[in-house]
């Protein structure tokens, strides 16, 4: 199949699809688009998204768009290796940790919200900044408990191998750390951020390691 990311290489919802096409093996091709010279909104790009947000997955030429619905259809058209447990209670776990971020904490610290409330309510990149850490640490503290509940033992929050938990923590770990979120009262999120940033297909996943990633000289 020919697979074919137009995302950005900071974007947390481009992160967890190339996290996922690694990790099932799948080989894909990159077309950046710029989030801060707005190229998400050209016309052009629009054409593939209406929202005009990132990333879009195209597969053997058709538009999939929207990250949650893209991981979902990884993982039902690449089984193995599973990122979803078998058992269905167990499922719903994964499924509640990573909505918890896809739902609650990335998209009021997204950079178009931030650019929002920075225009309209008078903040500064300080104010801005303050309150995505808020939401963030506020979302951290629901996950580390999700992990203590629910979690199994292993270096991963569910057990020795990484999840769809992951594939949507680490992208949030990566944003924390830019936004200087203190993370030392999570141990659990820690703990799997680091096992599964040391994992092949979360390392080639990173910003980084992106063809639009700005490189120094």
């Amino acid at each position: 199949m020919n697979l074919n990311l137009l995302g950005y290489f900071r974007s947390g919802t481009s992160y967890r699809v190339r996290i996922a096409l690694n990790y099932k093996g799948q080989s894909y091709s990159q077309d950046p688009v710029n989030l801060l010279e707005a190229r998400h909104h050209d016309e052009a790009y629009r054409a593939h998204q209406p929202q005009g947000l990132v990333p879009t997955l195209q597969a053997d030429g058709e538009d999939l768009i929207q990250s949650p619905a893209i991981l979902e259809w990884i993982e039902e058209s690449w089984p193995t290796p599973p990122l979803l447990p078998s058992d269905p209670r167990e499922r719903a776990h994964v499924r509640a940790f990573a909505a918890v971020i896809g739902c609650d904490i990335h998209p009021i610290q997204n950079l178009r919200i931030m650019k929002h409330i920075k225009a309209t309510y008078g903040l500064d990149q300080d104010g801005a900044l303050e309150w995505a850490r808020h939401w963030i640490h506020s979302g951290f503290e629901a996950l580390e408990k999700l992990a203590h509940l629910h979690g199994k033992e292993g270096d991963f929050i569910f057990g020795d191998a990484p999840t769809m938990a992951e594939v949507y923590l680490v992208p949030q770990m990566y944003n924390a750390r830019r936004f200087g979120v203190p993370l030392d009262h999570f141990p659990h999120l820690v703990r799997a951020d680091a096992a599964a940033t040391a994992h092949p297909a979360f390392e080639q996943a990173h910003p980084s390691n992106q063809p639009d990633a700005p490189h120094e000289d």
